[in-house]
């Protein structure tokens, strides 16, 4: 499993969100996208369904913009796991399947 560091895609959002991975189930690797609309500290996690982190997918100061981060599950069992975005001020969890 490893983590890639998000990359800066597009115009600057209104709102904070945190999409649906694509594509979904996905085998090995899965593309995540978040918005920020403000420059903030955020984190992406992954967990396993007993609330475990088994990935720290992206962390740090973020300017304002909409960004992509590359999830590998080379590693984890297949199974449902949860993402969440959190920052200061916000926090979204979405759910994804790694089906091998």
């Amino acid at each position: 499993m490893s983590a890639t560091a998000a990359e800066r895609v597009g115009d600057i959002p209104e709102r904070y969100d945190l999409h649906q991975n694509y594509p979904n189930p996905f085998n090995p690797s899965t593309l995540i996208s978040f918005e920020l609309p403000e420059a903030t500290v955020a984190e992406i996690n992954v967990y396993d369904l007993a609330g475990r982190r088994v990935i720290q997918l992206v962390s740090g100061q973020f300017a304002a913009g909409r960004y992509e981060a590359r999830l590998d599950a080379t590693g984890l069992p297949s199974g449902v796991y949860l993402y969440r975005l959190e920052t200061p001020s916000y926090s979204q969890t979405q759910t994804l399947v790694f089906a091998k």
